[in-house]
This record gives C-alpha cells, sequence and structure tokens, in this order.
C-alpha cells in the first residue's frame, strides 16, 4: 500500500527541520514500535533502546527514503533489522553469573585456578561497568539531540558508532566536510570521557569498546 498524504506532509517537515514534526512522528509510532519489540524481546527497557536507535537509524537514511514507502512499514523495517542485531548479539554472548554466590565464598585463598577466574569474572564485570557509563551518557546525548532537533550530529554518530563508517564516509554520506565530522565525534568522545570520570571509573577505556577518536 502506498504511502498517504499524512505520511509525505509529515517526512517533509521532518526534512526541513521541524522539531514539532519529529515529536509528531515519535508520538504516531512509539508505543507501536515498542509493543512489537517487547513481543520479541520480552523486555521492555532493551525495547526501549531498539525504539530510540530505529528512530535515529530512520533519520540517518531519510536522504534514501522513497515518499511512496508507507512510513510505518519503513519504521518497522528498521525495527526489525536493530531487532535482529540485539538477538544476534544476545547469541553471541551468553549471560553469566559473575557475582553468583559471591557472598558465600570461603575466607581463604582460593586456589590458582580460582584466581584466574576470578580475575576474568572482575574484567568481565569492569567492562560491563564502562559499557553502562557509555551507554547511559550516549542515552542523554541522543534524547537531547532529539528534543534540540540536533539531526546532523545524530546522523553523523549512528554512521560513526553504529555502523562503523570512517569519518571520510560519514562526511560523503551527510554531505558535511570530514572536520565537521571529527569535530561532532571529538564532541562526543569527550562527554564520554567526562561520563567515565564523573562515575569514577578507574583508567576509563573507550578504545576497548571499540571507541576511539
Amino acid at each position: 500500500m502506498p504511502a498517504d498524504a499524512a505520511d509525505k506532509a509529515l517526512v517533509a517537515r521532518i526534512r526541513s527541520g521541524e522539531a514539532d514534526a519529529w515529536q509528531e512522528c515519535i508520538d504516531r509510532f512509539e508505543g507501536r514500535l515498542i509493543a512489537f519489540v517487547v513481543s520479541r524481546l520480552g523486555n521492555r527497557a532493551s525495547a526501549e533502546d531498539v525504539v530510540q536507535e530505529t528512530f535515529v537509524g530512520f533519520l540517518t537514511s531519510l536522504p534514501n527514503y522513497d515518499d511512496n514507502t508507507p512510513l510505518e512499514s519503513f519504521l518497522f523495517a528498521i525495527a526489525a533489522h536493530k531487532l535482529t542485531d540485539v538477538l544476534r548479539r544476545e547469541g553471541r554472548r551468553p549471560t553469566l553469573p559473575l557475582m553468583a554466590d559471591e557472598s558465600h565464598a570461603s575466607a581463604h585463598q582460593p586456589p590458582a585456578r580460582s584466581r584466574v577466574a576470578s580475575s576474568m569474572a572482575r574484567s568481565r564485570e569492569r567492562k560491563s561497568q564502562e559499557e553502562s557509563v557509555v551507554a547511559d551518557c550516549l542515552q542523554g546525548l541522543i534524547d537531547q539531540w532529539l528534543r534540540s532537533g540536533e539531526f546532523e550530529r545524530l546522523k553523523c554518530m549512528e554512521l560513526l558508532f553504529v555502523q562503523g563508517r570512517a569519518n571520510k564516509e560519514a562526511a560523503a554520506r551527510l554531505g558535511i566536510s570530514e572536520q565537521a565530522v571529527a569535530n561532532h565525534k571529538h564532541f562526543v568522545v569527550s562527554k564520554l570521557k567526562d561520563a567515565g570520570r564523573l562515575a569514577r571509573v578507574k583508567d576509563f577505556d573507550l578504545t576497548a569498546l571499540g571507541i576511539t577518536e
């Protein structure tokens, strides 16, 4: 079924940079998208993250959006793609009971093999803490950019951090200079480093999470 006039008008307003149009899009589709993702993941918080990524993905792909495609179908296709990525990641990263039975550990020094396992657990716990700090910081930045209509920065971060594009490719896709991309990236990396300091994460290492300046 082709897109109706309301879809086309809404997309045109979003393209023109109207913040009210973007909020209207979120109000119209967010609930249905969350319900769809929750039915697959069974986790409301994770579903909200996927839907947030869906809207960012929509902004990134907006230049290539075919106005004859129903907006709802387009958004649900992006959500399905993001959902697949989440399920694939979960399949590669089974949950590890890192803290299980810790309160019942004996007071004596564990044998060498146990000490190695303990070190591995602490390493995983540290990485989990770092990932949590990054996720919380990025979520706050994304919410801020959506409210203020900073769509260029949103699209840039989607290309760099989600799709793993190089600065040069991101600049070409967005029609901006490489310096502008570098400036956007430096801003975000600085915010992430500040978040790590505020969270008092010792030797906070963004490169270990695949984020470099």
